[in-house]
């Protein structure tokens, strides 16, 4: 890339460092699963990645968590506004971890969330509602696609662009 492309950034897929790294910023996920007349259901969600796959802690009365725990097939789209435009896309299988309680293993989880996407202020939203049931899922990545930079992938390329043979 000359120096009159470099607006485009880093183009191409993320290699494992820069997802892991890309994972560890606040940004927000949406979480795709189905309803009970199977029609998608989208809602924003916190998430941690770890183990592999993704945490996702519900409150007890979540709608999407009822969902899941009757079906576990969920797609996750994580990305950012601007430049460098980078996306990750899941397509999972969430598993329930826990049923909702109080205390459980979601708690250092959300902790961590917490932290992540509020700074020090994490622990003044997280603590003062301890007391509220959740859920603990993680989504297992039966597919995971990901992309950065302002340009298309080779394979949606036409030959009459100038990208191709001449």
């Amino acid at each position: 890339m000359g120096d009159t492309e470099a607006w485009r950034g880093q183009v191409g897929r993320m290699d494992e460092a820069a997802l892991a790294a890309f994972l560890e910023e606040g940004i927000v996920c949406r979480l795709g699963c189905l309803d009970e007349d199977g029609w998608p259901y989208v809602v924003p969600v916190w998430f941690h990645f770890a183990d592999g796959g993704y945490y996702v802690i519900p409150r007890q009365r979540s709608a999407w968590a009822a969902l899941l725990a009757k079906d576990g097939r969920v797609s996750l789209s994580i990305d950012e506004a601007g430049a460098p435009y980078r996306k990750v896309s899941v397509k999972g299988q969430a598993e329930l971890v826990e049923q909702p309680n109080v205390g459980g293993r979601w708690v250092p989880i959300a902790n961590q969330m917490a932290t992540r996407y509020l700074g020090e202020h994490g622990s003044d939203y997280l603590v003062p509602t301890l007391n509220e049931p959740r859920w603990l899922f993680f989504v297992r990545p039966l597919n995971t696609t990901t992309w950065q930079g302002v340009d298309w992938a080779k394979k949606y390329k036409h030959e009459a662009w100038g990208t191709g043979p001449s």
